[in-house]
């Protein structure tokens, strides 16, 4: 199904959902993650429903948002959906499955934790990671076009961002990084080592020698991992 998303300077809008519910009684959940990317903690996945209505002002791309912005507007958005979901998939399913089937995993359960279940789903990027049942619509760049998978990007990270830094390890930097690998992440894991929290099957383990024995090594079949920083 070709896109029907352009730039959309202005903000997202609801393009793309008026596409696709045309047909009377059809529902579409906006989908996004955070975390993918991200040396510890578990991947995040959102799914939002909408009635259309006008959404929270300033609503956009998480990405393009302040941290003060994004607390502030997650709960004004989840008092204007429709329905809300949240799935997550930990560190040890992402070392002991791979990240796309985590990611899978992850996303199948916040669409079952909706209050209804949509006909179709609008997904940020370029690859189906969800998959049958489930029909799915890809959109580059749906989460500065989609009001609904802008909603769900914030929701997301605001989400993972405040378990983050809830977790403690305060020389990791959890709470200012949320286990991307910034210098002071990177120089703890040198000194201390990886926590419960990090990916094990992640190749910076690599480059930490006094460290590496605790890397787990996944059937490549499972799927990706993460190229190393360290250098």
């Amino acid at each position: 199904m070709p896109s029907v998303a352009g730039p959309f300077d202005s903000g997202p809008s609801f393009a793309i959902e008026r596409l696709l519910t045309a047909r009377p009684g059809t529902l579409a959940a906006g989908v996004d993650e955070v975390g993918r990317g991200a040396w510890a903690g578990p991947v995040t996945v959102c799914a939002v429903v909408t009635d259309l209505s006008e959404p929270p002002a300033g609503l956009t791309d998480s990405k393009r948002l302040s941290p003060a912005r994004r607390a502030a507007l997650a709960p004004l958005i989840e008092e204007w959906a429709a329905g809300v979901g949240y799935g997550e998939a930990s560190p040890t399913e992402i070392d002991t499955l791979g990240m796309t089937e985590a990611l899978r995993r992850a996303a199948r359960r916040a669409l079952e934790a909706l209050p209804v279940r949509p006909d179709v789903v609008i997904l940020d990027g370029s690859h189906d990671y969800i998959g049958p049942p489930w029909p799915v619509r890809l959109e580059v760049g749906g989460d500065a076009a989609s009001v609904s998978v802008a909603a769900a990007s914030v929701l997301a990270k605001v989400r993972r961002d405040a378990y983050m830094a809830s977790i403690g390890h305060d020389e990791y930097g959890f709470a200012d990084n949320a286990g991307y690998p910034s210098p002071a992440h990177q120089a703890a894991l040198r000194s201390l080592g990886p926590t419960p929290h990090h990916r094990l099957s992640w190749s910076y383990l690599d480059d930490l020698p006094e460290w590496r024995h605790l890397k787990v090594h996944r059937d490549p079949l499972a799927g990706e991992g993460q190229l190393s920083l360290f250098g």
